[in-house]
């Protein structure tokens, strides 16, 4: 089994939070609902939508860490689609447990355009993280590109 390597762990949790984040931020123009998770971070826990923001992308580097401790040589398939389905996995995690637990219901309360947007973020993030990690990528690399 492959050593983590921390640093381009980090770096694939820099890239697929940095995509999802800005996936959420655009999609009020794309005719999506806003998914704002920072602000809904902050307000559930009291702490602002500035710590919001910093906590989800904490949650994004600890989950890269996480894909790559763990899941990088367990799941199949090559580094996209085995970070894409750990991301269907998060999705599935924060549809069931996160966002019910902060008054949005399973799966959105229902809310089809959140749940697919949801969906479509966790997919772009996962499949970034196993991209950059699993494929090996060095930052000069995914900074150059």
């Amino acid at each position: 089994m492959a050593k983590l390597n921390l640093g381009r762990a980090l770096l694939a949790g820099i890239v697929g939070t940095a995509a999802m984040t800005m996936l959420m931020l655009a999609a009020p123009l794309i005719g999506m609902p806003k998914m704002s998770i920072g602000e809904m971070l902050g307000s559930f826990l009291h702490i602002g939508s500035a710590a919001g923001w910093a906590m989800h992308v904490i949650i994004g580097l600890m989950l890269a860490v996480i894909y790559a401790a763990w899941f990088a040589a367990r799941l199949p398939g090559g580094p996209v689609l085995r970070g894409a389905s750990y991301g269907v996995g998060v999705f599935l995690v924060a549809q069931l447990v996160v966002t019910p637990m902060m008054g949005g219901g399973v799966f959105s309360g229902g809310n089809m355009a959140m749940i697919v947007g949801s969906l479509m973020g966790h997919l772009v993030y996962g499949a970034l993280v196993g991209a950059v990690y699993g494929g090996g990528a060095k930052a000069s690399e995914v900074l150059r590109a």
